[in-house]
């Protein structure tokens, strides 16, 4: 069966996707390169709302988006996937149009691959910034320079400032949530109880940093394909992204990846001493809003960048 006209794709109908549309969800990641990651979709369908256009020629889905809401204040825009044989042909447009009608005039903000960029620059978002991907096997610096990975101290290649000394860290518990919503908040600068209240179960390990008996950040670690990604990574300063960084990492054989904001370069710098290598970058881009809410000083990695 040969390809449709890009005008009958156009017009194919958009409908929202659930918890049965998994595998094709997964099925088309792979389609794209990207590891199949049921367990991300069931998360972002559990929270988010996700779209889709079923392939006219029956096999699975030509394309998805997927939408996250923070209330009237932020949705995030992520999964923009269309399948191979489909691309180029109007799809992504017509998916981008459908979700910016459906939030009206909520701001939204993604992040943009070097050739999704374009399309969204089109429509009227502006690049605010950038994340970059960095993955690998962490290693503990011991003898001969920097101290060995400690799971309740930051390591660093250099003296860690006095600030940090106190800094501990330790597996969340189920009274952790509260804190970690009342930190979250003013970091990501808008609510996202519906997603930090899912993360015990979407996480491997649930990390948290404390000082003094304050909780002064916190991070996950969670499966996807053959990696471990670190995210969402909130924390007071860099030492204690550290800290949360290599007690997670003390939990995986996996290669451990994330996607580092990258204005945090003494983070990126460290992550490349302990082993982990640039991967990839995207264009962190806004629309309706001049930037990210927020504070970006202590917002390290996002949970994925299909959230924000």
């Amino acid at each position: 069966m040969h390809s449709p006209s890009p005008r009958s794709l156009v017009d194919l109908p958009i409908r929202r996707l659930n918890r049965g549309d998994l595998v094709p969800c997964a099925d088309l990641c792979e389609d794209r390169g990207w590891p199949r990651d049921e367990h991300r979709w069931g998360l972002l369908l559990s929270a988010g709302t996700g779209y889709g256009i079923d392939a006219p020629d029956g096999k699975g889905l030509a394309a998805t988006c997927l939408t996250m809401p923070y209330g009237s204040d932020l949705t995030a825009v992520g999964m923009m996937l269309v399948a191979g044989r489909y691309a180029r042909q109007g799809i992504a447009r017509r998916l981008m149009r459908h979700v910016m009608e459906m939030v009206a005039d909520t701001p939204l903000a993604l992040y943009a691959t070097e050739q999704g960029q374009p399309l969204y620059e089109d429509l009227g978002f502006s690049p605010v910034g950038r994340a970059e991907r960095v993955g690998g096997r962490f290693e503990a610096i011991g003898s001969g320079g920097s101290p060995a990975v400690s799971a309740s101290v930051a390591p660093s290649s250099s003296a860690l400032p006095s600030s940090a000394s106190s800094v501990t860290t330790r597996p969340a518990a189920a009274d952790d949530l509260q804190a970690m919503v009342r930190l979250d908040l003013p970091v990501f600068g808008t609510d996202r109880t519906h997603l930090l209240a899912r993360l015990p179960a979407f996480s491997d390990r649930l990390q948290v940093a404390e000082e003094h008996g304050e909780l002064v950040g916190y991070a996950a670690l969670w499966p996807s394909g053959q990696a471990a990604v670190v995210g969402p990574l909130i924390a007071r300063d860099t030492p204690t992204a550290q800290a949360l960084v290599a007690a997670l990492a003390t939990t995986t054989d996996r290669p451990l990846r994330a996607d580092v904001d990258a204005r945090h370069k003494e983070l990126l710098g460290w992550l490349t001493e302990h082993g982990l290598e640039p991967l990839s970058r995207t264009t962190v881009m806004t629309y309706g809003i001049p930037d990210l809410p927020g504070d970006a000083t202590r917002r390290f990695a996002p949970l994925t960048v299909a959230t924000g």
